[in-house]
């Protein structure tokens, strides 16, 4: 969702600068600079954003800039200059401390200095030509960082899927070490236990350690993130929770753990998951 994107454009009205700057969000919100002129346009603009982008902070200004010949074609409204003056001094007589009225201040409130008659609607229609084209530069913006981000993701995918490989792998391995330590210790205490209970401790011990569902729910959702990778829609709020199922299964793994090797590995897939999370949060 992060994005830059800059658009100018010349008029016969004047010239226009839109700059839009975009960061990730859980929804889309959009906050506008604007001069008042080009107020009433603001709902219509919104609703630009919302047609074409579906989350994401986006802060949008404009900047206008009269034409040459009308920046000094300024006139001023002499019976609206007056009439701020005449509440001034109507205020000040309701005052202890009165402040002079400073003529700079007059004629900075609205409408008091005005510029030559502009065809507001041609330069209204320039203006939201504009602003389509600005979104058109960040889309494409956001599109690039998302290419790149895919890019993370699928490589962090590959290596989950691997360390689940390596963990199938070695679990019997893991299981036989274990079968063989019990019966050491068995051993040891030179205790003369039945050997069919020494085995059903075997079998509940290789119960409470089988993770082969965990392994199988955790490479499942792999592929989940691997297909909603390739959708061409907005896809950030399923990966976020694909991210939840699978920091789920890779804390089952670790709990399960009966040796330093799967330990390190469920850490192993945390610090990939948690890698993935962060960068998900910017991803529509």
């Amino acid at each position: 969702m992060t994005g830059f994107a800059r658009q100018e454009r010349q008029t016969e009205q004047g010239d226009l600068t839109w700059e839009l700057r975009s960061v990730n969000h859980r929804y889309l919100e959009t906050s506008l600079r604007l001069e008042e002129r080009f107020r009433p346009l603001e709902m219509k603009m919104k609703k630009l954003f919302s047609a074409r982008l579906g989350r994401g902070k986006i802060d949008a200004s404009l900047r206008y800039k009269l034409p040459e010949h009308q920046q000094s074609s300024l006139h001023i409204d002499q019976t609206l200059a007056q009439s701020v003056i005449s509440h001034c001094d109507e205020l000040a007589k309701h005052t202890a401390h009165p402040a002079p009225i400073e003529m700079l201040k007059v004629m900075q409130w609205p409408g008091v200095l005005q510029a030559e008659s502009l065809d507001q609607d041609a330069l209204n229609k320039s203006v939201m030509t504009a602003l389509e084209n600005a979104i058109d530069a960040l889309i494409v913006t956001r599109e690039t960082e998302g290419a790149a981000l895919q890019q993370m993701i699928e490589q962090r995918c590959t290596e989950i899927n691997n360390i689940a490989i390596d963990v199938r792998v070695r679990m019997p391995e893991i299981m036989q070490q274990q079968r063989e330590r019990l019966a050491g210790r068995v051993a040891e205490m030179q205790v003369n236990l039945d050997p069919e209970r020494l085995e059903q401790e075997m079998v509940m011990l290789a119960q409470k350690s089988d993770v082969a569902e965990e392994l199988d729910r955790l490479q499942s959702h792999i592929v989940e993130v691997q297909n909603v990778l390739q959708r061409d829609e907005p896809t950030g709020r399923r990966l976020d929770f694909l991210m939840q199922e699978l920091n789920r299964e890779a804390n089952t793994l670790g709990s399960k753990s009966i040796n330093t090797e799967t330990t390190r590995h469920s850490v192993d897939l945390k610090v990939l998951i948690e890698q993935m999370r962060e960068q998900i949060q910017n991803i529509e």
